[in-house]
């Protein structure tokens, strides 16, 4: 049933109904999202009363053990977050302003891309706009697109796996990446010339955790060769966790090989002879549509276009249906010295 927009609905809607929604959804409880609120429990069941009302519709389920949100609820505590998010950006871009910044920008991307690209990328952009603030996290790709879409990163450098969140999002493809399993150079595997998957069965390994988009290929493969899991295992996404470990033991790891290339150019560690036989979907710059970006933003995502040109000129990145695709043909804009100007 359509429900008539309520003219009231936008001039009603307050910071601390937002609040409470979040609230509502992390503990399920009117009482106690009452107390994280600051308020009492007749206050917050008013409060909702009023937003269910001035919208139409039921956002919460009452039952004995507390509240469930609706398909209603679980829609306004989205959009309820990310305003919160918002608000608080908007708080650290005032404070930075205050403090002789021009401007912040906070950036997620995994591993590869995180120790070359964005390095590179923010090393450009800190030489033209020395006074934007930029804020740096690597992360798997579902965890990054999960943290974009809440408001939390301007620009994310990763993969869009599966539906989440697609609606919402835009992708620029860079590059795609080939996995190799390394080790160290005195590894006894180091002086084998060829390896079959069943090898790595009772090998100490270094994985990333469950969840990520890479160990969801790997313990698929060896269950599909009847080989089962890896038992042996040390989960981590730490690049310095994990090239330590590499160096003092006879673990092994699968990287792609850009991220320990120095490594491996010294002869600390070496590429076994392996193929592991699937290839990741390609990573690129990942944004949210039609959502506007801060003047700050903006320059870095024109940085990162311009030096993802020269790293990946005429790159060609499989399509996730097997076809093959160029990388989308990046714009070599940047923001007028105006548009900058704004932010400081």
């Amino acid at each position: 049933m359509h429900v008539p927009p309520n003219p009231m609905t936008r001039g009603r809607l307050k910071t601390r109904h937002i609040v409470l929604l979040v609230h509502l959804d992390e503990q399920r409880s009117v009482l106690r999202a009452a107390k994280a609120a600051h308020m009492t429990q007749p206050a917050a069941s008013k409060l909702l009363g009023e937003l269910e009302e001035s919208l139409g519709v039921k956002l919460f389920t009452r039952h004995a053990r507390g509240v469930e949100p609706t398909r209603y609820g679980e829609i306004m505590t989205r959009h309820a977050r990310s305003a919160l998010a918002e608000m608080d950006r908007a708080r650290d871009e005032i404070a930075a302003l205050q403090s002789g910044l021009t401007g912040q920008i906070a950036i997620g991307a995994v591993v590869n891309p995180g120790m070359n690209l964005v390095p590179m990328a923010v090393a450009a952009l800190k030489l033209r706009h020395p006074r934007i603030l930029v804020r740096i996290e690597i992360d798997n790709s579902p965890a990054l697109v999960r943290r974009l879409l809440k408001g939390e990163f301007d620009i994310v450098v990763s993969r869009v796996v599966g539906s989440q969140g697609a609606a919402e999002l835009t992708f620029e493809a860079l590059a795609g990446e080939t996995h190799r399993v390394i080790a160290r150079a005195a590894h006894p595997f180091a002086r084998r010339r060829r390896l079959d998957v069943g090898d790595l069965v009772d090998q100490a390994g270094i994985l990333p955790p469950a969840g990520s988009h890479l160990r969801d290929r790997l313990d698929p493969m060896f269950v599909r060769r009847g080989l089962g899991p890896l038992r042996n295992v040390v989960e981590t996404a730490s690049i310095p966790v994990i090239t330590s470990l590499l160096q003092g033991t006879d673990m092994v790891a699968v990287l792609q090989e850009a991220a320990v290339a120095t490594y491996c150019t010294a002869g600390i560690l070496t590429i076994l002879p392996l193929d592991l036989g699937f290839r990741m979907e390609p990573f690129g710059v990942v944004t949210r549509r039609d959502h506007p970006m801060s003047p700050s933003a903006e320059a870095m995502l024109a940085t990162l276009r311009e030096v993802a040109a020269r790293m990946y000129p005429n790159t060609k990145v499989a399509a996730p249906g097997g076809a093959r695709a160029r990388a989308t043909t990046m714009r070599q804009s940047t923001p007028s010295r105006r548009t900058l100007a704004r932010e400081g």
